[in-house]
């Protein structure tokens, strides 16, 4: 398991906080924002990327005006769950594209999804040719969101 890095002092959290939420800030509107020269700033920035604290850049997707609206939490339980059983979920759950995330959880059940598609029909599809496929599935209970009231972007 990663060991997290216990060097990150008060100006790497100021620039990470920032560029969580503005990944495309100039590297000289971040250094006025932390109180560094541009410089330093994109030094940090250069290591933060190397030791891999800052994973990568993205685009943040609007799904609902993507047409994907319907998200349901799914508990999925397995019939076996020795580390091939695990290992085997694990692989083939990442080929579907509708899972937009996968919780290995120690509860009664094995596994929390969060799936989003366009529509109840359309979950209902992705829940009878995809889910239930994936391997050593045994037993799935869904739970439909009706709002957002707080989702990271």
């Amino acid at each position: 398991m990663p060991q997290p890095l216990a060097d990150l002092d008060r100006f790497d959290h100021a620039i990470l906080r920032i560029l969580a939420t503005e990944g495309r800030i100039s590297a000289v509107e971040l250094a006025r924002r932390v109180g560094l020269s541009k410089s330093p700033v994109q030094a940090r920035m250069k290591r933060l990327e190397e030791d891999g604290v800052i994973a990568g850049y993205r685009a943040i997707l609007d799904p609902v005006k993507m047409g994907l609206s319907h998200v349901a939490f799914v508990e999925v339980r397995l019939a076996d769950t020795r580390e091939a059983a695990l290992q085997a979920f694990n692989r083939a759950v990442m080929s579907v594209p509708e899972v937009e995330q996968c919780h290995m959880i120690a509860s009664r059940f094995d596994y929390l999804l969060k799936v989003r598609t366009a529509d109840i029909a359309d979950y209902r599809r992705v829940l009878a040719e995809r889910i239930s496929a994936l391997p050593h599935v045994a037993q799935t209970s869904t739970y439909v969101a009706m709002e957002a009231v707080k989702e990271a972007l």
